[in-house]
């Protein structure tokens, strides 16, 4: 597979590999599964679930435990990543670019986690389209929010993370609405994240 971007070749290889080891653990699992119950406490009619850049499919574990008759897809830039996924069980997992027209069936809820944030915003009109037109209905974003555009040094990287109103944008970008947003700080008592922040819009 070839790239077009240098986010895209830094995570389909050794530092998308790196990620994956730091975040195998059941802690997270158990504050995604919390996320997501109250995510979806707002989405409605809910059959499909589509995730755009799942690593592992931590996300997709999780929902199959709130959901389990949800049916659930996903597709993921790094290989040994999306065997990881595949591995669970629980959603069909394509290996591919969200930077690139998908051929993937329409799901009633898209989203994206920890992922836009990664996207250089030369490149985030592609994810925003794909997000949008691959939804029936809704469209979740749970990134590190910024009210303005900040590229932010990680891990020793430049322009490798990115804060945005990634809701925003799609809200003025495609006519979506807010249904409920939250936020997850990282010293949250009982369930907690990387401060993350999360939005379900609808169409």
């Amino acid at each position: 597979m070839t790239f077009e971007t240098e986010q895209e070749r830094f995570w389909a290889g050794d530092f998308g590999a790196g990620y994956r080891e730091r975040n195998q653990s059941e802690r997270w699992l158990l504050s995604k599964i919390a996320m997501w119950s109250r995510i979806l406490r707002g989405a409605h009619g809910v059959e499909s679930i589509c995730e755009l850049g799942c690593n592992i499919g931590l996300n997709l574990q999780a929902l199959s435990k709130i959901a389990p008759d949800v049916a659930l897809r996903a597709i993921e830039i790094n290989s040994q990543s999306a065997e990881e996924a595949r591995k669970l069980g629980v959603a069909e997992v394509t290996t591919g670019t969200i930077l690139s027209p998908l051929d993937l069936p329409a799901a009633d809820l898209t989203f994206t986690c920890g992922v836009l944030i990664h996207i250089s915003p030369d490149h985030l009109a592609a994810a925003y389209d794909n997000l949008v037109a691959l939804s029936r209905r809704y469209v979740v974003v749970a990134e590190y929010y910024n009210p303005t555009p900040v590229a932010v040094p990680y891990r020793g990287h430049q322009d490798r993370l990115f804060k945005r109103d990634f809701a925003g944008d799609l809200m003025d970008r495609y006519g979506l609405k807010l249904v409920d947003y939250g936020f997850v700080w990282h010293r949250d008592n009982w369930a907690p994240q990387d401060d993350v922040t999360w939005f379900l819009l609808e169409k």
